[in-house]
């Protein structure tokens, strides 16, 4: 089902609604269909309409395969191979080797020894990680080779590598040794205080089931102990046609690839007398199950209340797309009022999550998480509860339902207008949720008018039966992230205030009369004039300079349709602040998201907004400030309307500042005993001294330093002036209904003539050569090692393409070298760069966490292969594999308005053409081995230097 698949699509202007985000997922229909007369009659038992245009099929063996010709990127397509196993299916003895399975499948099959099909997929220009991945679930465990291009033997290639994924692993002895390192650090390196709590917790949460017992990553004493043939023998007896989909999704020939795929899959043998593809079910239970962890590097509190349901077996009728309708209108309408709580300065919880999702492969879950202001876990969990009894009891407000309606109007619209420009990872998702929960791809169009047909038979009171029916006695569970000295949520306390709370009649109806009102209502905007227009033809863009001085470089773009997307840019950023605004600085963009816009607060602001799909957002960085803002084509002139207010009408609301510092005090807690901060802090003081006025570590003096007054002053200090920022637009949008909307409100933005540029404000080291290590109290020891070179570098295009180069050649070196050769860290990451201003510099960077009886010998890798590049021992392999990457991605991001975007950008800001083969594709096919000694031997002739290893006290 669509609808399924856009649940987490939908972002309506509401930038700052990011927990409704998730939720506004669906459709709907044209007015308050609510209020109309039921004239139609409705088949719930219709099967819902297929997408064509995906082409589905089975081979004898029981292997299915589905094919999308899509050209949203050109030449290229994405192989995908869809294993429904997961670590659910393992026996005690065999935890994490799902998991690992996942890990072998790109070391050795038949017809890619060794790291095969890594290197076959490198020269083509892929790299490990982006686009070449895998992940292992509970149930599930998928593989993706993504924009390969589409020549006749790379297609071949392609489905070669499925194949042997399907059947055809080598899984030597000596791979599978050298990989259990790797997959130890994995583990070492997702351990934390939060993974732990969730090991506590996660027996309530799946009711003590085989879940509870399957983390993927699974044990280290099974990984670092099994034997050879109990990894071959969960392999065969799991991965099988039967269980397996392929996918192929790009610009490809749908009969041509289904016959190729027939000829060579078919060959896979069936499995005889297969094991039954069990599905865990997890048992019902009629009291609330309750646990509550604590840990010693977690140092804020949580509450997680959820309640499970049946999943349906399959969903593929109107019935179903009803039930889907009914569940996230209900959900989406209940979050938009726990968000607008949680604004408020006296909310006693700082941020809340309401959904309803997929739990396990057999239950769904409706979920209430709750992350409460410090030591007020029962109020927090009582208000927020408070809330979804008060829905449960009375329903919602009509004025909500029509709010509701019209977004997902907007929603299903916008999704259609787009549907040619869907990726390859979006489709595939759909085919995943297709194959593995049996959701029906329906054809958006179509089934836009089945939601349609929904909506007209709607009864009034259909909306409240849906959260009712979610809102039930049986299969509760609570979690409790508690913290040691606090006033935690006990079991008693939470049975006690759901008791309270749903018999509480006092509670009353939710009342909402928002409505009739638009963004610009009683403000009057006094327009200009375009008063030149000048034609790019290089670029086939256009600069309108407008009567009050600003300009605005437009280029009409629809390789992505119906997008719009604009920026505002100006020099100076917080180069031009004293220190001592810093601080207040830091929180400039969240206290306007928290202030609204206008004559708006936060909370009402998107309901003005209903049905719109337009957004702005500010942001202020070392040497500019910026204005971004998108939108849909028909609500262009809304974003315009707000870029207009965001200059002449910002808005600064006290209460929406206290609730960011109520949130400041809280991350200061949390980042207390957290062993990331405590890096960070430590990097900061090691690197720049304790009392840096430019480099503060965040503490109470750096909060003690933020003011509302200041963060005001500093907005209208870097925002007040729109003349001072160059505009740049791109997108989906003609010149001629561009024109009008220009000199209405950019053209009605008052100036002045003042232009301002950033100065250089940069910070030192404390010391040339920086070597220490320092000691962290850790509940799972590990190291991380953070290595830098800096040094002054003339700036180009050719030698920053040069330094980015070598910092991606040496990620393929660490990737072999630390990683498999070792298996002493799950990766390192390594990049190298230059910087145009404030100064002209360059950098090499290396960080990674491993095993900490290793960090001398890995530490002095690192280094070793740095040194052998700048003495000529450059392998020409990896400098192909680089710099084909470059190319190809070059190519594929033509694709895309984004690229527009930065053409404009570039060529008025940095005074050069990307779209000129000499400034990229010239260069790179001419960079030489001898280009990357040079670079690497200039830049580390008197380099500075740091190497800071952190290590777990003894």
């Amino acid at each position: 089902m669509y609808l399924n698949k856009y649940k987490k699509r939908l972002k309506i202007s509401k930038k700052h609604i990011k927990v409704i985000t998730f939720l506004l997922l669906i459709t709907s229909i044209k007015t308050s269909l609510l209020a109309q007369n039921v004239t139609e009659n409705i088949d719930l038992s219709a099967v819902l309409p297929v997408d064509q245009s995906i082409k589905k099929g089975v081979l004898p063996n029981g292997l299915t395969y589905y094919l999308k010709s899509t050209d949203v990127t050109k030449n290229v397509a994405s192989y995908y191979i869809i294993q429904n196993v997961g670590s659910v299916l393992e026996n005690d003895d065999q935890q994490g080797l799902a998991h690992f399975l996942e890990h072998m499948a790109f070391n050795g099959t038949q017809n890619f020894e060794g790291k095969g099909i890594l290197n076959t997929m490198q020269k083509q220009g892929l790299v490990f990680g982006k686009d070449i991945n895998a992940y292992t679930s509970f149930d599930e465990t998928v593989y993706n080779i993504n924009n390969i291009p589409t020549t006749p033997e790379l297609i071949d290639t392609g489905l070669l590598i499925l194949h042997d994924w399907s059947n055809y692993l080598l899984l030597t002895d000596e791979e599978i040794d050298a990989e259990r390192g790797v997959i130890k650090e994995e583990w070492r390196t997702r351990q934390s205080g939060g993974m732990r709590i969730l090991q506590k917790n996660i027996g309530t949460m799946f009711n003590d089931s085989k879940y509870a017992q399957r983390l993927p990553i699974g044990l280290m004493n099974v990984v670092e102990n099994f034997e050879y043939k109990a990894l071959r023998d969960f392999y065969h007896d799991w991965y099988r046609t039967d269980l397996q989909a392929i996918a192929i999704v790009g610009d490809i020939d749908v009969n041509q690839v289904e016959e190729k795929i027939k000829t060579l899959f078919s060959k896979i043998p069936a499995v005889n007398n297969p094991k039954e593809r069990f599905i865990v079910t997890i048992p019902d239970n009629d009291t609330m199950l309750y646990s509550m962890a604590m840990d010693e590097e977690v140092s804020t509190s949580g509450i997680s209340f959820g309640i499970r349901h049946p999943k349906p077996l399959k969903e593929e009728t109107v019935a179903s797309l009803k039930v889907s309708l009914l569940n996230n209108m209900a959900i989406s309408m209940l979050s938009a009022r726990i968000n607008e709580l949680s604004k408020k300065p006296d909310a006693t919880f700082l941020a809340a999550r309401i959904n309803y999702g997929s739990h396990s492969r057999s239950t769904k879950a409706f979920n209430v998480s709750v992350y409460p202001k410090p030591n007020q876990q029962h109020a927090a969990f009582k208000s927020v509860l408070t809330e979804v009894n008060r829905a449960v009891k009375f329903g919602f407000a009509k004025a909500e339902v029509d709010r509701t309606i019209t977004d997902f109007i907007s929603y299903y619209e916008n999704q259609i207008s787009k549907k040619e420009d869907m990726s390859h990872g979006r489709i595939v998702k759909l085919i995943q949720n297709d194959y593995l929960n049996h959701i029906t791809i329906t054809d958006i169009e179509k089934e836009f008018e089945v939601v349609k047909t929904i909506f007209n038979t709607l009864k009034p009171n259909e909306i409240h039966e849906a959260i009712k029916e979610l809102y039930t006695n049986k299969n509760r569970f609570l979690t409790v992230t508690g913290v040691e000295g606090n006033n935690n949520l006990t079991k008693e306390d939470a049975l006690g205030i759901i008791n309270n709370v749903e018999n509480d009649i006092s509670i009353e109806a939710y009342t909402d009369e928002f409505g009739g009102k638009t963004l610009i209502s009683g403000i009057e905007i006094k327009g200009g004039t375009i008063i030149s227009e000048e034609e790019n033809k290089t670029l086939n863009s256009t600069t309108f300079t407008l009567d009050n001085g600003i300009k605005v470089h437009y280029k009409y773009a629809n390789k992505n349709a119906n997008d719009v997307k604009l920026e505002a840019i100006s020099k100076g950023g917080t180069s031009l602040l004293k220190d001592a605004d810093l601080p207040s600085a830091d929180l400039l963009g969240n206290v306007i998201q928290f202030s609204g816009l206008g004559d708006y607060s936060a909370t009402d602001l998107p309901k003005v907004l209903a049905g719109k799909t337009a957004n702005t957002s500010i942001s202020v960085s070392g040497l500019s400030e910026k204005i971004s803002g998108s939108s849909v084509t028909k609500d262009t002139e809304a974003m315009l309307q707000m870029v207009y207010l965001r200059f002449v009408k910002p808005r600064f609301d006290e209460d929406g500042y206290n609730v960011i510092m109520q949130n400041v005090e809280n991350y200061k807690i949390r980042r207390k005993e957290n062993i990331a901060e405590k890096m960070k802090d430590s990097m900061t003081v090691t690197l720049y001294g304790a009392n840096n006025p430019k480099r503060r570590i965040f503490n109470d003096n750096f909060i003690k330093d933020i003011s509302f007054d200041k963060i005001k002053t500093i907005y209208n200090d870097r925002f007040g002036n729109a003349a001072d920022f160059e505009f740049f637009i791109v997108g989906d949008i003609q010149k001629d209904a561009l024109k009008p909307l220009l000199e209405k409100y950019i053209a009605g933005i008052p100036t002045n003539n003042i232009k301002e540029v950033w100065k250089d404000n940069s910070t030192a080291w404390l010391s040339e050569k920086i070597d220490k290590d320092i000691y962290l109290k850790m509940e799972d020891p590990k190291s991380s090692v953070r290595i830098s070179y800096k040094n002054d570098y003339k700036y180009s295009l050719k030698n920053a393409l040069i330094a980015r180069t070598l910092g991606d050649m040496l990620q393929l070196r660490y990737t072999e070298t630390l990683r498999e050769e070792e298996g002493g860290t799950y990766g390192a990451s390594a990049r190298a760069s230059l910087s145009k201003r404030p100064l002209q510099k360059g950098s090499i960077s290396v960080n990674f966490d491993c095993n900490p009886e290793k960090v001398e010998t890995l530490i002095a890798i690192v280094h070793e292969e740095i040194k052998e590049i700048a003495e000529g021992r450059v392998i020409q392999v990896d400098l192909d594999k680089t710099l084909t990457n470059y190319l190809k991605e070059r190519k594929q991001q033509k694709d895309y308005n984004s690229y527009d975007m930065s053409l404009l950008k570039r060529f008025y800001r940095e005074d050069y053409n990307m779209n000129d083969s000499k400034n990229f594709e010239d260069i790179i096919n001419n960079i030489t081995i001898k280009d990357i000694q040079n670079f690497a031997k200039n830049f580390l002739k008197d380099s500075k230097s740091y190497e800071i290893v952190f290590k777990p006290e003894i």
